[in-house]
């Protein structure tokens, strides 16, 4: 996800960089999926998956926040 955000504002545009926010969204929801089969599997330490599910939501709402952000920027530029 880190990877994903850094590419995208290094990019050109705007829009580019909304789009590798998309890809960073996507990637927290299959890390939030992994951790669903985990649980379901009953592999690892469940307190440390509920941890990291806590972690992925939170930076599933900073991405959020971001992209909505480039949105109001988007609209009054």
């Amino acid at each position: 996800m880190p990877s994903n955000i850094a590419e995208g504002h290094g990019r050109l545009n705007t829009g580019e960089f909304k789009q590798f926010l998309g890809i960073a969204r996507g990637s927290n929801a299959e890390l939030q999926t992994h951790l669903e089969i985990a649980r379901a599997l009953e592999m690892g330490d469940p307190k440390l998956i509920n941890e990291a599910e806590g972690l992925s939501r939170e930076v599933g709402k900073m991405i959020y926040a971001a992209v909505q952000s480039l949105k109001k920027r988007a609209l009054t530029t």
